[in-house]
């Protein structure tokens, strides 16, 4: 971050607590992006994406002209980080926490991105409502389940989630290069409950994956992708024993 971020120094306190969460902005060196965020959370998942090139470095670079979908958008650093410098290319990208989705339309408009098309909404794997958890108190790992809230239910927001299949069909999309998830468990209901005809319109996936239980975890997302066509890699998180990425690309 030293060398990454032309404000580094500004943005220390936010990790010692000594800054209250709300407006700041990361200012990066290269490429020169302002990214607004509101907590340490949220300038460590910055300094992944473009400091780490996590998303690079264990999958691929994005190229002009693809098509590519984020969903876990959070505040829109990867969607930016895809589309920064590719006129060509278009993101179509999915955050359903409102919060979240605010800071993500406020990132595109400080850094002129106008090849990101953003939905307030969760990908799932149907339609229909969502509720997503918000007791963890950290918004990018805040985790979903199907339902509607009640009244007395607190700390939950009720969201809209669409399969991808109709994602697909209502943009139009023949054909996605490249595919990132970040969402916190639900890439297992996203992908595993797609059908084959819709899957076999992805040409690579970059994800986080989070081992949940004995039915969702990575060993198994990974022979169920490469049934369905990918050649998959898979790094581990030296830190946490339950995170860590797969890229799957077509053979």
């Amino acid at each position: 971050m030293l060398f990454g971020f032309k404000n580094w120094l500004a943005l220390m306190p936010m990790f010692t607590k000594r800054a209250s969460s709300g407006d700041h902005v990361v200012k990066l060196r290269r490429p020169p992006i302002r990214l607004a965020v509101r907590n340490a959370m949220d300038v460590w998942s910055v300094k992944e994406t473009f400091l780490d090139a996590f998303y690079t470095r264990f999958g691929v670079a994005p190229q002009d002209g693809w098509v590519m979908v984020d969903i876990g958008a959070g505040i829109g650093d990867f969607s930016i980080y895809a589309a920064y410098g590719r006129p060509n290319a278009v993101v179509y990208a999915f955050e359903p926490y409102p919060e979240s989705y605010q800071l993500l339309i406020k990132n595109l408009t400080l850094n002129a991105i106008d090849n990101v098309v953003a939905f307030q909404q969760a990908v799932w794997r149907r339609a229909g409502h969502l509720v997503i958890d918000l007791s963890g108190g950290e918004p990018l790992q805040f985790s979903s389940r199907e339902g509607i809230s009640k009244r007395d239910e607190q700390d939950v927001v009720t969201v809209e989630g669409l399969p991808l299949e109709d994602i697909f069909e209502e943009q139009g999309i023949e054909s996605v290069d490249l595919m990132k998830l970040d969402c916190e468990g639900a890439e297992y209901e996203i992908l595993m409950e797609t059908s084959s005809e819709v899957l076999a319109k992805i040409q690579r996936i970059i994800m986080e994956y989070h081992d949940i239980d004995q039915t969702h975890n990575h060993q198994i997302l990974i022979p169920f992708l490469e049934a369905e066509g990918f050649k998959v890699s898979h790094h581990v998180n030296v830190v946490h024993a339950d995170i860590g990425y797969l890229f799957a690309e077509r053979n």
